[in-house]
């Protein structure tokens, strides 16, 4: 077994990013009490798993539906060169699909006090919620239909990113320590969870926009392929702004004392992002992905920091 290609297949480097939605999570319940190590251990080990997985069905779906093509400029994938066969992956898709839902369940029993009145109907959600996540993963670009293809993938990046890696997260933390009820939940916590999911946004629409000629080619129409590359670096500057709005928006909620401002000091990270956009050409993007990947695990960690001091 080629052990180099599966490491690279996994393409750790996209980790940060589902880490930082589960670390957003969990310093939210922190700042509410809410916090449990072993819940989050296995929520952090369930999103590493999601993530392979949604890399390993990205590396399949796009073999087979054409877009990892002699012609694209991005980073070359493991089916595309020939390291792992397709059937392989395929296996790998399904291994992986079966250890993030046996990691999600073990989560969900850990979490969920059976004790609890609801129990019954909050098992039933988030088993629903996590099945979701894992064919979410798997057909974006897997699948008769990728919805990757259709340009939806921005909305889904949000949605599992987001709300549900952020908001999910949060909700577990709370049923763990706490009898569930909807009335302890502070909803706004959903404003730092969206900038989470924008973050996400921006670096799937960096890939978007490296790979306008390649993905046309491969009838793959992203946002970028239906909007052009112009307007698409007015959406990304549009989405990291609408990612800092939420953020500031719950720091103006939630204000206490001056040390809530220090995540400000990361935003020139991002506004620099947002320039490199606009001056640099599709093949010069790449390393920009990595940028707002890591800008906004240190985002997360910093917003932890403002608000828990």
């Amino acid at each position: 077994m080629n052990l180099k290609a599966w490491i690279e297949a996994a393409r750790l480097r996209t980790l940060p990013l589902a880490l930082a939605s589960m670390l957003m999570g969990c310093f939210l319940a922190v700042m509410n009490n809410f916090f449990d190590i072993k819940i989050a251990s296995l929520t952090i080990l369930t999103a590493i798993l999601l993530q392979i997985l949604s890399n390993y069905a990205n590396d399949y779906g796009d073999s087979i539906h054409g877009a990892d093509h002699k012609d694209r400029v991005g980073p070359k994938r493991a089916v595309q060169e020939g390291k792992i066969t397709s059937s392989q992956m395929k296996k790998a898709v399904i291994l992986f699909s079966i250890l993030s839902f046996m990691s999600g369940v073990l989560l969900l029993f850990m979490a969920i006090d059976f004790q609890s009145e609801n129990s019954l109907k909050i098992l039933v959600f988030f088993l629903g919620l996590g099945l979701f996540c894992i064919a979410g993963a798997i057909l974006y670009t897997a699948g008769k239909k990728p919805y990757g293809y259709m340009g939806l993938g921005d909305i889904a990046v949000l949605i599992f990113f987001g709300w549900v890696a952020g908001g999910g997260t949060y909700f577990l933390q709370a049923q763990a320590s706490t009898l569930f009820d909807f009335q302890t939940i502070s909803w706004d916590i959903f404003l730092p969870a969206t900038s989470c999911g924008l973050f996400a946004v921006g670096v799937l629409n960096l890939n978007n926009i490296r790979d306008i000629k390649s993905d046309i080619l491969a009838g793959k129409n992203s946002i970028p392929v239906r909007i052009g590359k112009e307007k698409a670096n007015i959406y990304h500057a549009l989405v990291i702004i609408g990612a800092w709005l939420s953020a500031i928006l719950f720091l103006i909620l939630n204000y206490q004392k001056i040390s809530n401002l220090i995540f400000l000091i990361i935003l020139p990270l991002f506004i620099w992002n947002i320039i490199q956009v606009f001056k640099r050409k599709d093949m010069e993007l790449d390393p920009l992905l990595k940028q707002l990947a890591i800008s906004t695990l240190f985002f997360v960690i910093l917003f932890g920091i403002s608000f828990i001091l």
